[in-house]
């Protein structure tokens, strides 16, 4: 799993994100503001709340976002494609 070491909010939604690996970008989370769990966010103060919670992006109402999830983003791989290429 990748760890995060450091983040730093953006405006709208977007965070700069540093991992353990030395990996480092930037990733647009409003496409989740106000859906399904992200309903907490219902305002900029709570979005920020968030922290690295022992590598992973969390918040205190036990909502996080995956580590390895924010990574590919980063990295712009595809998860499905990556993982069944390397299988074969």
């Amino acid at each position: 799993m990748h760890k995060l070491k450091s983040i730093k909010f953006l405006k709208g939604y977007k965070i700069d994100l540093h991992f353990d690996d030395g990996t480092q970008g930037v990733v647009d989370l409003s496409h989740l503001k106000g859906k399904g769990v992200f309903k907490a966010w219902n305002s900029d103060i709570k979005f920020e709340d968030a922290y690295i919670d022992n590598g992973v992006l969390a918040w205190s109402n036990d909502l996080d976002i995956c580590p390895d999830s924010l990574y590919y983003k980063v990295k712009d791989i595809n998860p499905e494609a990556y993982f069944f290429s390397k299988a074969s």
